[in-house]
Order: C-alpha cells, then structure tokens, then sequence
C-alpha cells in the first residue's frame, strides 16, 4: 500500500476522527440488537462489544500467562517453536517472507492440542492450559451470541447455522496471543535465529521507517473475537481505504468480520481489512479467538442470500482449501479473488449486431 503524504494523512486523521468505531451494548432489547450488530458487520466489519459475559478473571488469567512466557529468554521461548504453523513465533508471519515487529503464540483451540503444546510454553503446563482453556470457552460463547445475532437480523430461517459449526468438536478454531514490544524494545530481541532473508527484510524496513507491527490483512476465519491491553496501535481500514485507530479497551471486546463471512452472506458484509503499529514506549499485547468452521466443511453463501437478482458470488470450496489458499498467498493479498465467480451478464446484455 502506498504511504499517503503528510497532508492526505491529516485529512484522513480528521475524518476518522468523526467516524469513530460502533460499540453494541449486548444488554440490549434482542431485535434491535440483532438490527444494530447486521448494521455493524455491513457498514464496518468491526465493533466493540460491551456488557458481554466474559469475566474479568478469566481474561487477566490468560493476559498473566502470555506476560509470564513473553518475559522468558529468547533461548528458553524458542523452546515452543518455530510455529509451524502452531507454537512461538518471532517476526516471521506465515511461511511467505512476511514480517512483522512482533511476537507470538498460535495455538489450536483442541484441548489436547493445548495440553500437549503447554508442555514446552509454561513452567505449570497445567496452569497455563486451564487459562488458555477457559478463555476459549468464554470466547466462543460469545462468538456464538454474535453468530446467532446475525443470523437473526438477517432472517435466516436456521438459527443457529452459523453457531453450530463453532460448536462442533471438530471446529478449526484458533488462539493467537501476539506481543508487540515497544519500539525501543525491539532493538533488545536476539536476531541470531533469523535467516539471511529474514534479516534483510528487517533491515529494509527498518530503513524505511516502517513501524508496522502486523501488516494490512484480513482474517480468514468466519469470526475473529479481539482483546488487547491498554495499549493503541490496532488500525482498521473503511471500505473507501481509510484507516481508522481504535482506542484500546482491556474490559470489551472487538469483532471483525472474516473472509468466510463474506462468502457466507454473499458480500453483504465485507470482512475488515487492519494492521497493527508499533508502540515508541509500552508494550501492546492483544488476544484473538479466530472462530472457523470443520476443515471439511464448504463455504457457500447461505441460501437466504442468493436471489436471481443477487446470484452467488463465490465458488463453493472447504474451509481446508480455504486455508490451503491463504497459506500460499502473501499476508495483505485478497485470497477471496482466487473463488470468486467471473459474472458474464455483460456479454448476455450487449445488443446483437446489426
């Protein structure tokens, strides 16, 4: 993405600023709510939630166990990596040469899965899979609300469509707790693991002046369920391509939209495009419940949402062909191009010839 200049960066900054990001009280009368949230998902792909379900303790528990394992040595860390894709993470985001100012810890959501990666994570394996366990939980409680929401402002006849594919045991669902060190703190991170392309790429961005702790992207998922500490840098994208910050919030949780959501209502939400920046002081530490489907389930859009006013846009495909694209792509590519269906109604409409 091209940097603006200074000015357009001041005519985007004052735009922004009156936009500001929609918050839904969750407490809300229900047919409003479900009204406010499908507003949300369509005008955005992004909201913050208030007055959800999720106690405080269960949040602080995990922040404490991600603090605890970022506080290791570099060494003692590498222990639970490389991700591939699962485990710690340094810098490297994905297997396409992308980079970032940041570290990280990606897990499946299995229990089994947890258990047996907690062993080379944490000092107490059982401690920290009781933590990671619990806030999954609470997390896809409350995914499934929003889920059930949406379906219910939408008018679709199932209600629960969309939450019982995150529900479901096999569910491919993911926890990623990313730590962005301040910009000072970067400078402190032990480069000696890094290959000779990876360190170029450093080098260049640092070159630049490139702050970005996670580059422009979307989420794949259906769902993605985001808390962070007290510190800024989350940025989103309208759909005209200004960014908009987010002011933090450690007590509330952020929703963004996914690609397979789009599929889902067939382009009548758009999943949200954002990035991350560094910090020039504090640490920033966010958490997200990526809510996905079955790898052998297809990704279609619901029949409510096709008409032949309004045919499918997409090509049917299983969320693990889904993941196959994306993982072949680099991170700010649009991996929904690749299924998407070329319309031929220009050639249907042009006039015969004479």
């Amino acid at each position: 993405m091209v940097a603006p200049c200074p000015t357009s960066m001041m005519v985007r900054t004052k735009k922004t600023k009156a936009m500001g990001i929609p918050t839904i009280d969750l407490s809300m009368e229900r047919s409003k709510l479900s009204e406010l949230v499908v507003k949300a998902c369509e005008e955005y792909g992004f909201f913050k939630v208030v007055n959800h379900s999720v106690p405080k303790e269960v949040i602080s528990r995990l922040e404490e166990e991600g603090t605890e394992f970022f506080s290791k040595t570099s060494s003692e860390k590498r222990q639970a990596g490389p991700a591939n894709p699962f485990g710690y993470g340094c810098r490297n985001i994905g297997p396409n040469g992308d980079m970032g100012h940041l570290e990280y810890l990606l897990l499946h959501t299995n229990p089994l899965s947890i258990s047996e990666r907690s062993k080379t994570i944490a000092n107490d394996p059982t401690k920290f899979s009781c933590a990671v366990n619990d806030y999954i939980e609470a997390a896809k409680e409350l995914t499934c609300e929003i889920l059930d929401l949406v379906v219910e402002g939408l008018w679709v006849q199932d209600k629960f469509s969309l939450s019982e594919l995150i529900k479901d045991v096999h569910s491919d669902s993911l926890l990623r707790i990313n730590q962005y060190p301040s910009v000072k703190g970067n400078k402190n991170w032990d480069t000696s693991k890094l290959e000779a392309h990876q360190l170029q790429s450093e080098n260049n961005n640092n070159n630049n002046n490139n702050n970005i702790g996670f580059g422009e992207h979307s989420d794949p998922q259906i769902l993605t369920i985001m808390r962070s500490n007290n510190v800024g840098g989350l940025q989103i994208s309208t759909h005209d391509g200004l960014w908009i910050p987010v002011p933090p919030d450690p007590n509330e949780f952020f929703v963004m939209v996914g690609d397979a959501l789009q599929v889902l209502t067939n382009g009548r939400f758009v999943s949200v495009r954002h990035r991350v920046l560094t910090n020039t002081t504090n640490t920033r530490m966010s958490m997200m419940y990526f809510a996905a489907p079955p790898l052998n389930w297809w990704i279609t859009p619901m029949p409510k949402m096709v008409t032949p006013h309004n045919p499918s846009l997409y090509k049917p495909f299983t969320w693990a062909q889904y993941k196959q694209a994306a993982y072949s792509l680099r991170l700010g590519d649009s991996r929904l191009d690749l299924f998407k269906i070329q319309q031929q109604q220009d050639s249907h409409l042009a006039p015969a010839s004479p």
